[in-house]
């Protein structure tokens, strides 16, 4: 089981011809990922070869679907064009665009974001600035190293990039049912909640690691949320301990003003919800074996 991305889902890379994209994309495939096009108008109707599969290049999101069925676009854009090419997927109405640009600006990212809300959520975003998601053994949509971790019991929505591939390396051998990247700017599309709402409802995760970091109130709400609806297990860890105070640390969104967003508070909200929080990720991984008795 999976959540947001199977072995059936087909993808679509909106950015597929630069050198970024032909890299990922080349890792995906490898990954077993059912690639079914590229997206750049300037070379529609060409093809790319990644080791003897041809991957077809279209003009537009849209003809990409109507042509291959695609339900997943993920988008290696540079900054500067990525609003245009995120407002294209939501245009074509395809079910998930997971948005890999790091840099794009908060106006572009909040203006697409109320452009999706504005026809209806037809387009599940994740991201911006983020690795994408990963049901291991399915399907890779975005940058995770596939070779880290395999099929398990344990579902994980992370801020942090670099965090996700060490917690999934740290229990690579319970294994993964899904795990998303849901990135770190201030305006994204999926958030915890999202993610822990489809891990609650997935039958097959036993478990929920949930990595958020300092600044936003984004884990606070995530901890009302799971007060109140979720009844699995949730093992939680909060980058940032040591930030100073009014800097940005790394990710956009990472900002303390004052007490609010430290990672002291996220840690004692979460905690007040019934969530065991670890200091360090490796004691988070450990919480979390305790847990499923691994």
């Amino acid at each position: 089981m999976a959540i947001f991305l199977t072995k059936d889902s087909k993808v679509i890379v909106q950015g597929m011809t630069g050198a970024t994209g032909m890299k990922h994309t080349k890792l995906m495939l490898g990954d077993g990922t059912n690639i079914v096009g590229g997206v750049n108008p300037r070379k529609a109707g060409t093809t790319v070869d990644f080791d003897g599969t041809e991957v077809p290049v279209f003009g537009s999101v849209a003809e990409a679907m109507e042509k291959t069925g695609a339900d997943v676009s993920v988008l290696f854009v540079p900054p500067a064009f990525a609003k245009a090419a995120v407002i294209e997927a939501i245009d074509a109405e395809i079910p998930l665009a997971v948005v890999i640009t790091e840099g794009i600006a908060v106006h572009d990212s909040a203006a697409f974001w109320a452009y999706a809300g504005s026809k209806g959520n037809k387009t599940r975003i994740i991201g911006p600035n983020c690795p994408g998601l990963i049901t291991p053994g399915q399907s890779n949509a975005g940058i995770i190293p596939g070779d880290i971790t395999k099929p398990g019991r344990i579902g994980l929505v992370s801020k942090s990039g670099t965090l996700t591939y060490q917690m999934m390396y740290e229990l690579r051998d319970i294994g993964f049912s899904s795990a998303v990247g849901i990135g770190g700017d201030p305006v994204i599309g999926t958030t915890h909640i999202d993610a822990l709402a489809a891990f609650e409802a997935d039958p097959e995760t036993d478990l929920i690691v949930m990595i958020g970091e300092i600044g936003g109130d984004a884990e606070e709400r995530a901890a009302d949320f799971i007060k109140a609806n979720v009844t699995k297990p949730v093992v939680g860890y909060v980058a940032g301990f040591t930030a100073p105070e009014g800097k940005t640390m790394g990710h956009a969104g990472a900002i303390v003003s004052g007490s609010s967003g430290t990672a002291q508070a996220k840690k004692e909200a979460l905690e007040a919800a019934g969530v065991k929080v670890g200091k360090t990720p490796t004691e988070t991984a450990k919480l979390a074996r305790e847990i499923l008795g691994a």
